[in-house]
């Protein structure tokens, strides 16, 4: 194997590897946000009523 071909081939390896990471830290990223969604979920079926009612009166 020449060593121009190593090369290509290494230089691809690293560039799976990097969009590998990028892509898991896509959904790391995305994970955490719906993580965050689901405690505001849970946080308002502590306090169901919480702005149910609302006085319109003057």
């Amino acid at each position: 194997m020449d060593i121009a071909a190593l090369s290509t081939s290494m230089s691809m390896a690293d560039v799976n590897s990097q969009i590998g990471v990028a892509v898991l830290a896509k959904n790391l990223d995305t994970i955490e946000d719906m993580g965050e969604g689901m405690k505001k979920m849970m946080e308002m079926s502590v306090n169901p009523n919480l702005g149910a009612n609302i006085d319109v009166s003057v």
